[in-house]
């Protein structure tokens, strides 16, 4: 039983939470001529895309070197963060601590709600707290009860990286804690 807690926690370092940062969008001064106004018009739109890119967005790959993951537990390999409409979906393939490929999947808001989780997992929801724009909070349930672990994912200043880390109790209530570095693909 430790043992599949300790593969569903490496599978959760991954599950990482993304959070929708939306920068101030600035108006763009009437051009001169309409030559210039075009140019502004189609320019301020990718700037502004910039500014609103989410910064946990993309495809994510482990490195175990800066990573500390306890001994017996799996690990999750590659998270991809992508959007759809309005929420954020998270895929985390990887490996349980016999080596066998896991794989789930979250669509949900990060709104602190928790939504539901696909993939053979002790938890069956997920729910994510914005803490700044490169953090969110992490909280895995069971059946709506709180909590199998806790974590931060939060992404480096330069984008390349995010880190998470988790704190949670095993069935026997062992404390655990682990980190899980990963680099933007």
């Amino acid at each position: 039983m430790i043992k599949t807690r300790i593969s569903v926690v490496a599978l959760a370092l991954s599950f990482a939470a993304a959070a929708f940062c939306f920068g101030e969008t600035k108006k763009t001064e009437p051009a001169a001529s309409p030559a210039p106004a075009k140019t502004a018009k189609t320019a301020a739109p990718k700037k502004e895309a910039v500014k609103m890119a989410n910064p946990h967005l993309g495809t994510w790959k482990l490195n175990e070197a800066k990573s500390k993951i306890p001994a017996g537990m799996g690990k999750n390999t590659t998270v991809t963060y992508t959007e759809q409409k309005d929420n954020i979906k998270v895929a985390v393939v990887g490996v349980d601590k016999d080596g066998k490929p896991t794989k789930s999947v979250w669509v949900g808001k990060f709104d602190g709600k928790a939504y539901p989780v696909k993939g053979n997992l002790p938890y069956n929801s997920v729910a994510y707290k914005v803490i700044n724009e490169r953090t969110n909070h992490i909280t895995t349930l069971k059946d709506k009860k709180i909590i199998v672990w806790t974590g931060d994912i939060t992404v480096s200043a330069d984008g390349k990286s995010r880190t998470v880390t988790i704190n949670g109790s095993s069935p026997d209530g062992k404390k655990f804690k682990g980190k899980a570095v990963y680099d933007k693909a």
